[in-house]
């Protein structure tokens, strides 16, 4: 989905999710009336739905607040404004994990932010694509330069982000007065859950010399508000969080700015503390221990219980003969039973 400027006006003018006239945005966008409901059709194909009642208006299903850079900003700490050296909210892109590779390789600073409100192409681990509706959740990709010991020395930086990411959520449902942050956890290696099932997925690439400097692209998919039309293709179980928090107001502004002064401090100082400084907090939010699972790496696939992390953010796994093993990637499987 490409939206065209007609239709992006038409979104900010229908945002605020109450009635508007055809004759008024007729008026603003300075077209017909057939032609905006023609642009309304195609944003109904695009899977942002609206009603039209005679006499009232059009409005938008639900309320749109799209992301702003001057609402994002004016939540960001001191800490947070130091250590950014660009932020940037992108309409459309195919990736945002994808753009700043890109940027990466040309030179782009350290800090460097991207957010979207669409991907055409978002990344999900092992090739899949990350489902990107407009303007309904967080997708967002952060630039970090470091500057020894090569990609092995930020090994577990995906198991640190998750516990930055747990810590903006708690902080957001403690805001909302809700107890539903106790639904949410960390499913190894890299993914947010909540009651079994997926709100968000962290990618990190890594490139560089195995024993200098490298650079990592930390991507972070949240879940916001999903519609089911869109989700259809999503093979896994899956949640937003406005399922979780129910009618509370959730903002996407103030959670994209809390983000970023969780996910900042945790990026800047891991080259420093590693992954044993986040080890107790993420053995708290872990979602798997204790669960009968399935491991799948390339063709191979171990099942067993899972015993948690070792110190190094490995997966243990307890195989049926009794042998705990250790794993340094894969994808894991609830068993049905375990659930």
């Amino acid at each position: 989905m490409h939206l065209s400027d007609k239709q992006k006006k038409i979104l900010i003018l229908l945002a605020d999710g109450e009635f508007h006239s055809g004759t008024e945005l007729a008026e603003a966008l300075g077209i017909s009336r057939a032609a905006i409901c023609k642009q309304l059709k195609s944003l109904t194909e695009s899977g942002l739905q609206h009603f039209a009642v005679s006499g009232k208006g059009y409005r938008l299903d639900r309320p749109l607040e799209l992301l702003a850079q001057s609402k994002i900003e004016a939540m960001l700490s001191d800490q947070s404004k130091a250590l950014i050296s660009k932020l940037e909210i992108h309409d459309h892109i195919n990736s945002t994990n994808s753009y700043l590779v890109e940027r990466s390789q040309n030179n782009a600073s350290s800090g460097f932010v991207c957010f979207a409100e669409h991907q055409t192409a978002g990344k999900g681990r092992r090739g899949r694509q990350w489902i990107s509706p407009y303007g309904s959740n967080i997708y967002l990709s952060i630039l970090w330069r470091f500057q020894q010991g090569g990609p092995a020395s930020i090994s577990g930086l995906s198991l640190a982000i998750g516990v930055a990411v747990i810590r903006t959520l708690m902080q957001q449902f403690s805001f909302l007065g809700t107890s539903a942050e106790m639904d949410i956890g960390l499913k190894w290696p890299n993914d947010i859950y909540s009651q079994g099932k997926k709100l968000g997925g962290i990618l990190v690439e890594v490139s560089g010399e195995s024993d200098g400097p490298c650079s990592a692209v930390i991507g972070l998919g949240l879940n916001v508000f999903l519609p089911e039309s869109q989700a259809q293709p999503i093979t896994q179980a899956w949640t937003d969080l406005t399922k979780i928090a129910g009618p509370l107001p959730l903002c996407r502004n103030t959670l994209a700015g809390a983000l970023l002064n969780h996910l900042f401090p945790v990026i800047a100082g891991f080259e420093t503390v590693g992954i044993k400084a986040y080890l107790d907090e993420w053995r708290r939010y872990d979602c798997l221990k204790d669960r009968l699972a399935t491991l799948f790496i390339g063709q191979q696939q171990v099942e067993g219980k899972v015993e948690g992390i070792d110190d190094s953010g490995l997966l243990l796994i307890k195989r049926p003969d009794g042998i705990v093993q250790a794993f340094a990637s894969g994808e894991v499987s609830f068993n049905s039973s375990g659930l």
